[in-house]
């Protein structure tokens, strides 16, 4: 199995929020003016973008990413896509990756918020990220400050050109006042907010695969308080390299900030006790949990090593 090469140079923000352009949490491009060299919806994939010698469509060298015509007249190409769930941003990642000779200039973002229906011409639009400079063959990271949650995007660039990948990493907005407090929910899951706040060991892939959506040591934080009933653990498609066994622990915190948490979480109590696991399966437990009341973070430990592809706290809100 390969290794999975992190950035060293990402800030934060890439690695604590998820990615609310990701199609595989329901994201896509809606529209634009322009992508005839490389289609609008490649710029979403989750993968790296990548590059292959040789390779040609009808338009021309084909590449991984969305890119417009050269613009014969004045003005800029733009791209519209509606985001996974409504969040707040809090940084962008704009990746020229392999567009060498053919990126754009600059780029800037404006976003929307709509309760229903997408975007149209009297759509009103606010800058999130000024115009910025960019480079070929590169990631380009932005912090974002507005506190405004949006639904939509529009990336701007100046005049044209190609980008591979645009990340929009950002905190899911809920409306939790109206959710039903009988029913379960999976708090730790990345559409729901939950988050990765730490993993001491990334090497094969990052942790946060195990909060996404399908089939497919961290700790993590809830979307917001909630008192655990179901825990699944997924080892699916780990097979020779399984973990022997897995245990839980909890906390609810108040105050501190995440990175503060690490060696306290040594030390909280025991949500669920030392399980054996399986390959290739789906674990359940709920007997075995402890009564520890409301929690907003997790430990997971996996012994001695190992990978998980899923994991799934199901609770009631507190």
């Amino acid at each position: 199995m390969a290794s999975i090469q992190l950035d060293p140079n990402a800030p934060e923000f890439t690695r604590r929020y998820p990615n609310l352009a990701d199609p595989r949490l329901g994201a896509a491009t809606l529209a634009t003016s322009d992508d005839f060299f490389a289609e609008m919806a490649r710029m979403l994939n989750p993968e790296p973008a990548v590059f292959i010698p040789g390779k040609y469509d009808t338009n021309g060298k084909w590449m991984d990413g969305w890119e417009s015509r050269r613009k014969r007249v004045n003005g800029y190409d733009w791209c519209v896509l509606k985001l996974a769930r409504a969040g707040v941003i809090k940084g962008v990642d704009i990746d020229t990756s392999h567009f060498t000779g053919n990126y754009p200039p600059a780029a800037s973002l404006e976003g929307a918020y709509l309760a229903q229906g997408a975007p149209d011409a009297h759509t009103a639009w606010t800058e999130i990220l000024p115009s910025v400079n960019l480079q070929g063959n590169s990631h380009h990271y932005h912090a974002v400050g507005s506190s405004q949650a949006f639904t939509h995007l529009r990336l701007n660039i100046y005049p044209d050109g190609g980008v591979a990948r645009l990340r929009v990493y950002g905190q899911p907005q809920a409306n939790w006042a109206e959710a039903d407090r009988q029913q379960l929910f999976d708090l730790i899951a990345m559409e729901n907010g939950g988050y990765v706040v730490a993993a001491n060991n990334q090497h094969f892939g990052p942790a946060s695969n195990m909060l996404m959506p399908g089939c497919a040591s961290a700790m993590m934080h809830q979307s917001l308080p909630g008192i655990v009933e179901k825990i699944e653990v997924d080892t699916c498609h780990f097979k020779g390299n399984y973990p022997d066994g897995c245990m839980i622990q909890a906390a609810n915190v108040v105050g501190g900030t995440d990175s503060s948490l690490v060696t306290q979480s040594m030390f909280w109590p025991v949500l669920l006790g030392e399980q054996k696991l399986q390959m290739d399966h789906q674990h359940y437990y709920a007997e075995q949990i402890s009564k520890l009341g409301p929690v907003t973070h997790i430990r997971f430990n996996m012994f001695p090593d190992g990978g998980v592809s899923r994991l799934r706290l199901w609770s009631r809100l507190a």
